[in-house]
């Protein structure tokens, strides 16, 4: 469901110093939230560009981390199957993010964009193109649908429906989003720029949540 079960294979070689991505949120007691995700998909995206992956390791690793606070924790794997695991406080999220829709468009084939990794070029493009005052940039593909932000999902709440882009429309399949598909809180969908204002917009991922988000207002000419 959702492209979070789909076996990957990246064609080639991959990247010198490329690493594969797992960004979590851990609890005051310690615990991921949301881990049977991000294990399944840390699991699968290694596995797409052939990487070991020592699960042991892993845990280990996230046992060590402190308590009593909040923390955004980064768990990257490399070509060698080397783990590093680092962590910082999470400030409390914003009431609400202001968005931008970026002028650059992703290939829906292109298989990069559903894991996790280091290699994240239009992503980073597409932020530093931001606006001064935007907290996201939404990304259209060729056909003009919308995919993703370049930190989050996204998702739109229409007649008490919970929409959010479908993984054919070119997207990495994340754990927040994949966790309301399974729940049936969100489903799938098609959606374009002119829907974004025919609902109520959030921005999501599993280190914040669902974050109320606002379209950037047209600059007047």
């Amino acid at each position: 469901m959702g492209g979070g079960n789909m076996q990957i294979r990246i064609p080639g070689p991959v990247p010198a110093g490329l690493k594969v991505i797992e960004t979590m949120r851990a609890g005051p007691d310690g615990r991921i939230r949301h881990w049977p995700l991000h294990l399944e998909r840390l699991r699968r995206d290694c596995a797409a560009v052939g990487f070991p992956l020592d699960e042991e390791a892993v845990a280990a690793s996230l046992a060590a981390l402190p308590k009593e606070e909040v923390l955004r924790v980064r768990l990257t794997v490399d070509a060698g199957g080397r783990i590093a695991v680092t962590h910082q406080f999470l400030p409390p999220t914003p009431d609400h993010w202001i968005i931008t829709i970026s002028k650059l468009a992703l290939n829906s084939a292109e298989p990069w964009l559903r894991i996790k990794t280091s290699h994240r070029p239009a992503y980073d493009s597409a932020r530093a193109d931001m606006p001064p005052g935007c907290d996201e940039a939404i990304l259209l593909n060729e056909r003009g649908e919308i995919c993703e932000g370049t930190i989050t999902n996204v998702f739109l709440r229409r007649d008490g429906r919970l929409l959010t882009p479908a993984a054919s429309c070119g997207l990495l399949p994340g754990v927040l989003r994949q966790a309301l598909l399974q729940t049936g809180e969100a489903r799938e969908a098609l959606l374009y720029p002119a829907d974004l204002t025919r609902g109520e917009l959030f921005c999501g991922n599993a280190l914040r949540g669902l974050i109320p988000a606002r379209l950037r207002p047209a600059p007047i000419a």
